[in-house]
């Protein structure tokens, strides 16, 4: 039902996968991703199997990263792919198999609707308990879908799940920047600076019989978290240098009068205090200035047209495309199965 709403809205619907090492599960997702789309994305992520070999056999645009550089470089690659092909929707769904490509409808659906400029596909937002994994890990995931909620300023359940699905305006106007798994965070947060209406849907997942995840828990934890930092850094300079300033002065300040007392009681100075005074009142200083630094530059930066600013921030697809087999013209937009093969170095 929902398939044939979304023939009936006419919607160019892309998929991009982003894949490592999945040559056991690439297979699948392909082929059920084809038949809610037009064309399927596989983003080959250094790969050392076979992964590339059997995306390509499946009529598949691959595009081929060199070497491993993260997930958050094969998300942009998607988005750059997705806006070649001129795509109404791009869904993002991960190649290990444990997201069903069948459910690609229900994003769709918001999509359609007009409910939300992007659809994510939340594994705690459904009240049946099918979400079955470790508890580290759903609990890792809780924590940091509360730091994200936070720093973008949205209502969600799943923050870090790769199944989502975003209409022609957030494909425009996101373009992530971070290399590695923080590349979830930040698109949800630049959803909030672009007045991006997100909406989630519940989906199944299962981890039972799937190979461990390539990321480590913790590293991937670390980058997200490094993530939200940089970007509150970016949105509010001066309220995060300049507290951290203020924060540092007042330590100084405080640990100052207690030196001074200290002296005039005993007549000596207590270097660790003293120390201590002189380190927080520099912290305090340079906080000041980087704060009034970054306040200034991030304002001239915003000046700039969000085009010129994505193509500067965006690491573009290099190499020319060659010629899908199944056309003629090397120029043509890939639709349905005439597929244009990208390759980025």
């Amino acid at each position: 039902m929902e398939a044939g709403r979304r023939l009936e809205r006419k919607l160019k619907v892309a998929v991009g996968i982003p894949a490592f090492n999945e040559e056991m599960t690439i297979a699948k997702v392909i082929a059920r991703a084809r038949r809610y789309s037009d064309f399927v994305i596989v983003v080959d992520d250094g790969s050392t199997d076979d992964t590339a070999l059997i995306a390509q056999s499946l009529g598949a645009a691959v595009i081929s990263h060199g070497k491993r550089t993260g997930y958050g470089a094969a998300i942009r690659s998607c988005f750059e792919a997705a806006r070649k092909m001129d795509a109404d929707v791009l869904v993002t769904i991960d190649a290990d198999g444990q997201h069903d490509a069948d459910e690609i409808p229900n994003l769709l659906a918001g999509i359609e609707d007009n409910l939300a400029d992007i659809v994510i596909g939340s594994r705690f937002s459904n009240t049946q308990g099918k979400t079955e994994g470790p508890r580290y890990r759903m609990a890792g995931i809780r924590l940091l879908t509360s730091l994200t909620e936070t720093a973008s300023q949205k209502q969600l359940t799943d923050a870090q799940s790769g199944f989502r699905a975003y209409n022609r305006k957030a494909i425009e106007r996101i373009s992530p920047t971070e290399q590695g798994m923080g590349a979830s965070a930040e698109t949800l947060m630049k959803s909030y600076e672009e007045n991006l209406r997100v909406l989630e849907v519940p989906i199944t997942v299962r981890y039972n019989g799937l190979r461990t995840s390539t990321h480590n828990p913790l590293y991937h934890a670390l980058e997200v978290i490094a993530s939200i930092i940089k970007f509150t850094t970016i949105r509010h300079p001066l309220a995060f240098y300049g507290g951290m300033s203020a924060v540092a002065a007042a330590l100084a300040f405080a640990f100052g009068i207690l030196t001074l007392s200290i002296y005039q009681k005993e007549g000596r100075v207590v270097t660790n205090l003293a120390l201590l005074t002189i380190g927080l009142g520099i912290i305090a200083v340079v906080a000041l200035f980087a704060a009034v630094i970054l306040f200034t530059l991030i304002t001239v930066i915003r000046e700039i047209p969000r085009e010129l600013r994505r193509e500067l921030s965006s690491t573009p697809l290099t190499g020319n495309a060659s010629d899908s087999p199944h056309s003629e013209d090397s120029s043509a937009k890939p639709t349905g199965n005439h597929l244009e093969r990208y390759r980025a170095s």
